[in-house]
């Protein structure tokens, strides 16, 4: 059973990663479950996603020699064929489960063309027509096999008759990518010395290995045109055109620890995303030839990333919320604070507490490109609408905001406030930013216009967390802030200037917060989504977060979070911090700063989906959009 266990394991690297972003994040091609169900384009051909259901999806539970199961491996493993776990003490998928299986199967398969579809060719033995090779084991030895007709069948009954070339087959994928520049600039890496290992090409002209190098001529330093083109073919098997993150060729020798595989047999040859030949590759990947690019820029949907800071250390974890996988880590930010981002995406602005400064990072590349001096320790920041300014809050008395040019990366003011300030906002019309003081217990309004401070809100205690409810019009209506030492959060009212109410979170369930010694803190995190119909708000009390209807403030319910098992004591809270979403609002994401992760809420069922784990303390979150 250990040696099938491995074939099946292997299959991770046969069918590639799932999909993971690199350093160089760019818009991700993504296909809705609502196309998935409909299938493609009218004008192709599609698949029965009933059929599937009933009759193919049974197959990836199938047991098989010595018991192992396709989904054993490829629920839990980084796969382009990614199927979804099971629901806990359930033998079948939900129904939103089977959609997402069918669309990740979808990739491998030609619409009516069986003999194109990796998904039918790969476990088939060649002598049958199959693939050359599938370490995770030959199911079916002839075509004439029940099960792989079953397969056949399904591929080969669509809607429509394909095309001469189809345009999602493989042949069409790798088409797009640059032979010249595969040559130019990503073939020499494979010949590099790199300081304490062995060349690429010492390895890959062996027998035996999926990426195949040709053997040199005696004598000679280069491949010859027609070798050339050989090695273009074997790296094409190994990528998938146009995400690096998904590409074994740049996943495999990329060290565990900045996204790539668990082992690679050459070595960690690459230690971060920011190596120049990692980069080198990851850009050939992305970039399609100039005929392609217009055409997939109108097809791409937004790719969405979750920026998670790291307060007790020196790193940035980036998710991206396609997959809720950690595809990136930015190092070298000592205590990073709140995070923002420029309008266009390419740059990354973070308060760094450990030295007083605010850190401009290139968004690509993970590079630190400036650091501005700021007039005292920070705490949180936000940005202007136009992305002109940045403002970072001071947390000293007597109470500033620091206004930083982004053109200039300059200190262009310190505007006085009302007391420390904890946590800085831009209101959702721009117009405002408003800043909150934990010792003053104050919340003071800014007129972006003059630049100066326009009035202020008093409280019974500490300004914590605060979120924006908007009015027809885009201005801002009301503003819900969270408090220390309460278990709720205030409303101010934002025309009347001032609080006009105070709602408890419900006090069942509970039991948290006493042995993590957050009492003082009950309630830390607060958000309202994107369409702007709920407010969700973080319980460290209840190890929860709840949901209020918009605008009536009515309980919609809770979503438990994980809990954290001490050793030799009871269990705790995860310490949920901050709050952001995804932006159709279907997915919230908690920072859980005692448990090392983050949790996924599904916003309609009000259930944990996902736990990514991330780096020591996670706080302060955002999510970027690229379009």
């Amino acid at each position: 059973m250990y040696n099938s266990i491995l074939l099946l394991v292997a299959v991770a690297l046969v069918f590639s990663s799932e999909t993971k972003q690199v350093a160089a994040e760019g818009p991700l091609p993504q296909t809705s479950l609502a196309q998935s169900s409909q299938g493609r384009l009218q004008s192709e051909p599609s698949l029965d996603y009933e059929t599937y259901r009933t009759r193919i999806e049974p197959v990836f539970l199938k047991k098989r020699q010595d018991g192992v199961r396709c989904y054993d491996c490829h629920s839990v493993l980084s796969t382009r064929l990614r199927l979804q776990p099971l629901p806990t003490g359930s033998s079948s998928w939900t129904e939103e489960q089977s959609r997402r299986n069918f669309e990740a199967v979808s990739q491998l398969v030609t619409p009516c063309a069986p003999m194109k579809s990796r998904l039918v060719l790969h476990p088939l033995a060649s002598e049958a027509g199959g693939d050359p090779s599938h370490t995770g084991g030959k199911f079916w030895t002839s075509q004439s096999d029940p099960e792989w007709q079953m397969l056949a069948d399904w591929v080969g009954k669509c809607s429509a008759q394909p095309p001469d070339v189809p345009a999602n087959s493989p042949s069409m994928q790798t088409a797009a990518l640059s032979f010249e520049i595969f040559k130019t600039r990503v073939q020499p890496i494979f010949l590099k010395n790199r300081p304490g290992h062995a060349r690429c090409y010492g390895c890959h002209i062996l027998a035996a290995r999926n990426f195949r190098l040709e053997e040199l001529s005696p004598g000679t330093t280069e491949w010859t045109e027609e070798q050339s083109r050989h090695n273009f073919q074997s790296a094409l098997q190994q990528v998938v055109p146009g995400d690096p993150g998904s590409s074994r060729l740049l996943l495999h020798p990329l060290a565990p620890e900045a996204g790539g595989d668990s082992f690679h047999s050459g070595g960690r040859q690459f230690a971060s995303q920011n190596d120049p030949d990692w980069l080198a590759m990851a850009e050939w990947v992305r970039n399609r030839d100039a005929s392609t690019a217009e055409s997939r820029s109108a097809s791409v949907a937004p790719s969405v990333y979750v920026y998670v800071t790291n307060s007790a250390s020196d790193t940035v974890d980036v998710v991206d919320a396609a997959t809720n996988k950690v595809v990136k880590v930015i190092h070298g930010i000592e205590l990073p604070h709140g995070i923002v981002f420029s309008p266009d995406g390419t740059r990354i602005y973070l308060s760094n507490e450990a030295e007083s400064v605010l850190d401009v990072v290139d968004r690509k590349s993970g590079d630190i490109l400036q650091k501005v001096p700021l007039s005292g320790h920070p705490n949180n920041l936000t940005i202007t609408k136009d992305g002109s300014r940045v403002l970072v809050g001071i947390r000293a008395q007597p109470g500033f905001v620091d206004v930083i040019d982004t053109g200039s990366f300059k200190r262009l003011k310190s505007i006085p406030v009302d007391g420390p300030v904890h946590n800085i906002y831009v209101t959702p019309d721009g117009k405002y930013a408003v800043s909150g003081s934990l010792e003053n217990k104050v919340a003071t309004i800014i007129d972006l216009q003059t630049q100066k401070a326009a009035w202020t809100v008093k409280f019974q205690s500490g300004v914590r967390p605060m979120a924006f409810e908007t009015n027809a019009d885009g201005s801002t209506r009301r503003i819900f802030a969270q408090l220390s030492g309460f278990h709720g959060f205030a409303v101010i009212d934002f025309a009347r200037r001032e609080q006009v109410a105070q709602i408890k979170l419900p006090d069942e369930p509970g039991g948290f917060g006493i042995a993590e010694g957050r009492l003082g803190v009950p309630s830390h995190g607060i958000g309202v989504a994107p369409d702007g119909k709920s407010l969700w708000i973080n319980s460290t009390l209840a190890n929860a977060v709840f949901e209020y209807s918009l605008p009536d403030l009515q309980l919609i319910g809770h979503a438990q979070l994980l809990e954290v098992q001490p050793l030799g004591r009871a269990r705790s809270g995860a310490v949920p911090e901050w709050i952001t979403f995804t932006p159709d609002s279907k997915r919230v994401y908690v920072s859980d700063s005692a448990a090392q992760c983050v949790s996924v809420i599904d916003t309609k069922t009000l259930k944990e989906v996902a736990i990514i784990p991330v780096g020591e303390v996670p706080k302060r979150m955002n999510t970027l959009v690229l379009r």
